[in-house]
This record gives structure tokens, sequence and C-alpha cells, in this order.
């Protein structure tokens, strides 16, 4: 009798396979990046027109009393710059979703999924980068605000780096969730502006909320439930090495309910990419 030799069949794949495939796809992400320099740019022009421009008219106009967590009164453009950081990570995020609907179309995307790794760490991957390019901005955004007189504690540029993680994050699996429904090029733009106008002046960004609620109660609530909202907040006490925890736990709920959104939506035997007749996405 002749003894059959057999393979043994792997169960999984190791950490360093994990890894080869994070560090790909993150300098995958760098390198457009770095030949992208365009966006580099629009990334800080428009934080940049709003602290140079609008914040000097609005100055007279809207005063600020001492809210938590500035312990004196502040000039308008300290109290917009960490609205003013969230909303680089915003646009970032719709950025990114908008390369994820360019790849689709492109079929790079579908090279992407159809790897063996589980979809679930590919798409996190994906989103681990787009947070990774949005930390870049945000602090060259910093430096440039520096020069304009709006400097935080200087343990804050390091107290902040993990609430700038969790909305990057956040907002990074917005766009994400979004993208997954938008199945032409053309139509991201649409998106976008339903999405990032909305979330960014109906928040704290430009104002504090005991402003909002004298004016428009309703609008005060819309600007609570307000995501993007938390977000910001949770930026701003950061830097002044505090923690606000309903924000804390505000964009860490919506961090995992969008990403598992996203996961389920680019799965295509549930979400809302499906297979077309050979094996592509539609």
């Amino acid at each position: 009798m002749t003894s059959a030799t057999t393979t043994p069949v792997r169960s999984g794949f190791s950490p360093a396979e994990y890894f080869t495939c994070l560090s790909g796809i993150v300098w995958r992400e760098a390198l457009r990046f770095l030949h992208q320099r365009e966006r580099f740019i629009s990334a800080l022009v428009r934080p940049l027109v709003w602290l140079f421009i609008f914040a000097a008219g609005f100055r007279q106009v809207l005063g600020l009393s001492i809210i938590p967590p500035y312990e004196t009164y502040i000039l308008y453009e300290v109290y917009i710059a960490p609205g003013l950081m969230a909303m680089i990570q915003l646009f970032n995020g719709m950025q990114s979703s908008l390369s994820m609907v360019y790849d689709r179309e492109m079929g790079n995307m579908r090279t992407l999924l159809v790897s063996p790794l589980p979809r679930w760490f590919l798409l996190s991957c994906k989103l681990l980068a787009g947070t990774a390019v949005s930390l870049l901005q945000v602090y060259a955004f910093l430096m440039i605000a520096w020069f304009w007189d709006i400097a935080p504690p200087p343990m804050g540029y390091l107290t902040v780096l993990p609430a700038l993680v969790l909305s990057g994050l956040m907002l990074g699996a917005l766009g994400m969730l979004i993208s997954s429904g938008i199945k032409q090029l053309e139509n991201f733009a649409g998106v976008m502006n339903f999405v990032i106008f909305p979330m960014f002046f109906a928040s704290s960004a430009l104002y504090p909320l005991w402003r909002i609620l004298e004016s428009s109660p309703m609008l005060y609530y819309v600007c609570l439930f307000n995501p993007f909202t938390h977000a910001v907040e949770l930026i701003r006490f950061a830097l002044y090495g505090q923690i606000n925890w309903i924000s804390l736990a505000v964009v860490g709920g919506c961090t995992i309910a969008f990403m598992v959104g996203a996961i389920l939506a680019y799965d295509p035997s549930r979400g809302l990419i499906r297979r077309g007749p050979a094996g592509g996405e539609t």
C-alpha cells in the first residue's frame, strides 16, 4: 500500500502577512498623497481662508464668553481652530471615499477586495491610511496657525493626537459608507455637498452651541445630534489636555457604527455592492 501525503491546510494568516498588507495600502495612499500636491494645498487653503479672512470679520460680531475648556476670554480665531482641524479631516475623509469610487470604476478596487485577506481588514487598512494622511494635513495647519498666535499648551499638540485619530477614523468610515452606495463618479460631488456642508455648518465648529440655542432651539438639537459637533468638541478639549466624555462616547460609537455599515455594504453577498455576471462589481 502507498501512503498518501497530505498538505496541511492553513487556517489563517500570520501577523507578518497582515502587516505587509497594511504597510502596502498605507504606502500606496502616501504615494498618492505625495503625487497630488494640489490635494495638500487645497486641504490647507480652506481652513486658512476661514482663519485669516472670515475670522477677522466675525471677531467683532461674535462675542465669546468663558466656556470649557477655556479658562479665560479667547479670540474668535482660537475658538474656531478645532473646528477647522476637524474640517480638514472631514474633507479628507470624503476625498478618500472619492478615490474609492474612482478605483472601483477603474477596476483597482476589485483587485484589492479579491485578496484572500479578510474584507474587514482590507477596509480597515484603507481607513487607517486615510486617517494617517489627514493627521499630516492637520499638523501642517497647526504649524501655520502658530504664526497667527493660535498656540495651545505645548502638551496639547501631543494630547490632541488620540482625538484626531478617533475623529479621523469616524469621518473616514462615514465617507467609506457613503462611497459604497455611489455607483458613478459624477454623482459624488452632489452627495458631498449634501453631507459636508450641513455637517460643518450645523455644528459647534464656527459658533458655540449656547449661541445657537439662543437663536433657534430646533437648530440647537440638530447640532447636538450631529456627530461632527462631538468630533470638534473632542478635539477642542484634547488640545487643552482635557477629555469630553460625552463626545468621546459619541465619536467612538459612530466610528463603530459607520465602519460596520461600510464592511457590510462592501460585502457582495449582503451589501450595496453586488457581483455582476463575471464576478466584478456593478
